[in-house]
């Protein structure tokens, strides 16, 4: 189940010589972005500077902050005439994170999607059913260019319509299905309502959004799927970056694609093997958007013993994040995005509160708001109309459904040091 066994088994030496030589060129390309141009100045550095992996340690980090600061195309190392697909991802303020691709990230990502599926065990003869994201986000596309690669049938079902989705994968056979774990349980839910089953299905790949072992020994018993586990995030290409190989123990990132550090989340300092700190990234095949040493904010660390599979590099499964994002149904949010669309509308207060809910499986979020006196005191008719705005706006620019919940102005708690802005009832989160 090797789609490139010469690559994914690569010796320690092979690998060193081919992950050098890629850093190189991937400082290069960044020296056509103003931001890695004035960084590497500064600091004095060269791509021939880099010849060994201590070497890497000098390069500057690169953070989300960064990234939208340079909205929407400061961070393209090519012309626009060479980028053939834009994606967004939420950040921290109003602006999105922008990710572009040339033709040759593209080819990339999908073949590093065909080694993640290939490695699951799925082959032409799978029919794959992917029921995530196909909007902005890069939830749908990688899996599903990654999956006609391996010569699969793909249904693009992307989300929602639960009982459609299960017409189609009993009607159509369906032997794989990709999407958030959440869902997954949902899926379950309603078959088992409906007096259902799926035998023809065989693979779950799961991700966007963290999960335990209890999940998963749940959804291969109900579901009877092999579950694998998925992570991903679209400034290094999508969803993908790192997959489980049927051992089930950590996440195999593929090395010949990624350089991948664990640092100290407040000194910056590398870790070895076998200590959880923030995983810190450098896409060794990304040409619209190279990146060096991105701060993922999430928390894991590298395998110390290798895979019995005789592959390369795994990560565990992620513990944590070293910001405040929430990850709600596969959609990265942050407070301060909730913060920064909810205040701007006349009528709202100074407080608001969320809370996120696990109901049906499904993430759910309430947003409880303080308005003015004078709309609090107002017509029905005024709070009405407030209200749906305030839902129409979120969904727009967050793209999720939430629920809002108008409250008289000093009803919500007020913090003397860091405002506590989220409740999260969420089982094991």
């Amino acid at each position: 189940m090797f789609r490139d066994k010469a690559i994914e088994t690569l010796s320690s030496e092979g690998l060193q010589k081919l992950q050098i030589e890629r850093l190189q060129q991937t400082l290069k390309r960044a020296q056509s972005v103003p931001f890695y141009r004035e960084r590497c100045k500064e600091i004095g550095i060269a791509p021939h500077d880099i010849q060994t992996y201590d070497d890497v340690r000098k390069l500057p980090f690169t953070t989300k902050k960064d990234l939208q600061e340079g909205y929407p195309f400061g961070f393209l190392a090519v012309p626009m005439s060479e980028v053939v697909r834009i994606h967004t991802t939420s950040g921290t303020t109003g602006k999105p994170t922008v990710v572009a691709y040339t033709a040759e990230d593209l080819e990339s990502w999908s073949e590093l999607i065909a080694r993640n599926l290939t490695m699951a065990g799925m082959t032409s003869d799978d029919i794959f059913q992917n029921m995530v994201n196909y909007g902005m986000f890069t939830g749908g596309l990688g899996f599903h260019y990654g999956s006609e690669k391996i010569g699969a049938v793909t249904i693009p079902s992307a989300t929602g319509n639960t009982h459609r989705q299960i017409e189609m994968l009993s009607d159509f056979g369906v032997t794989a299905i990709h999407c958030t774990p959440s869902y997954a349980m949902r899926i379950v839910e309603v078959v088992e309502e409906m007096g259902m089953s799926l035998p023809k299905l065989k693979y779950g790949l799961f991700g966007a959004e963290p999960w335990s072992e209890a999940v998963r020994a749940e959804l291969e018993k109900r579901l009877g799927v092999e579950a694998f586990d998925s992570y991903g995030m679209s400034e290094l290409f999508g969803p993908g970056v790192a997959f489980e190989c049927p051992e089930h123990d950590g996440l195999h990132i593929w090395h010949d694609a990624y350089y991948v550090e664990i640092i100290d989340p407040k000194t910056g300092e590398n870790l070895p093997p076998g200590v959880r700190g923030e995983l810190v990234v450098t896409p060794l095949l990304k040409y619209a958007m190279p990146l060096l040493r991105y701060r993922t904010g999430d928390i894991t660390m590298l395998m110390p013993e290798p895979c019995p599979c005789g592959r390369g590099m795994r990560i565990a499964r992620l513990t944590g994040r070293t910001d405040d994002m929430l990850i709600i149904r596969g959609i990265n949010v942050f407070p301060s995005q909730i913060e920064h669309i909810v205040m701007q509308i006349p009528g709202v207060g100074d407080q608001f509160m969320v809370t996120i809910e696990r109901v049906n499986h499904l993430d759910e979020m309430s947003i409880s708001v303080e308005i003015t006196d004078d709309v609090f005191n107002g017509e029905l008719d005024q709070l009405t109309k407030l209200q749906s705005r305030l839902v129409d706006e979120l969904k727009e620019r967050l793209e999720l459904r939430t629920t809002i919940r108008l409250v008289e102005r000093g009803s919500l708690p007020r913090f003397e040091g860091k405002a506590k802005r989220v409740i999260d009832l969420r089982e094991g989160m």
